[in-house]
């Protein structure tokens, strides 16, 4: 069984991925996919790729500056849409031999993916149950910046590159948290059998 979650960035998409975790123990398989594009990014290919299209002022120490980069991709929808191209196909490949290490039959574990651009993915359609997490704006820009040491400014311009949700496409939309857990505890043991 695969959960799919998303929302926007502080809505507590991560939080319930770890409790949901934590309810399942080692039934579950929990995957960040934010953490997956972060690691990409030491990918030597992916480096210079990076460096000729937006520049070598994004390397910092020798490794990929995010902060630097993105900079650049939130500011404008066809940059963020260049680095998805350069980082997906090597995203994917990660994101794929994860799934196949916890279905298989040796270890059939309900896989949580978490990630706010899942929608924009084949993984989406695969999941059994989606979830999209919701909070007002106000709350999440504290989070996101408490939680990424960010400006304000920088939060609304990651804001300004995040996707809009249909909530007719899944299956628990809540900004309760526990109400969302219980929600979805309710609904997955229906899936599993």
């Amino acid at each position: 069984m695969i959960i799919g979650i998303c929302g926007k960035s502080g809505s507590g998409k991560s939080t319930l991925a770890h409790e949901l975790e934590r309810v399942y123990g080692y039934n579950a398989a929990y995957l960040d996919i934010d953490k997956v594009g972060h690691k990409v990014l030491d990918n030597d290919e992916i480096k210079e790729e990076l460096c000729k299209t937006f520049g070598k002022d994004v390397i910092e120490n020798g490794k990929i500056s995010r902060k630097k980069l993105g900079e650049i991709v939130f500011a404008k929808r066809e940059e963020m849409d260049k680095l998805s191209e350069i980082t997906w196909k090597y995203m994917e490949i990660e994101i794929d031999k994860f799934i196949k290490n916890n279905s298989n039959d040796m270890k059939d574990k309900i896989v949580i993916l978490d990630w706010l651009l899942l929608p924009l993915t084949k993984f989406y359609n695969m999941c059994d149950m989606k979830i999209l997490v919701e909070l007002d704006y106000e709350e999440r820009k504290k989070r996101a910046m408490l939680r990424d040491n960010i400006t304000e400014e920088e939060f609304d311009l990651r804001e300004s590159s995040s996707i809009e949700y249909n909530k007719e496409d899944f299956d628990i939309v809540s900004g309760n948290r526990i109400e969302l857990i219980k929600k979805t505890l309710r609904k997955v043991p229906d899936l599993l059998w």
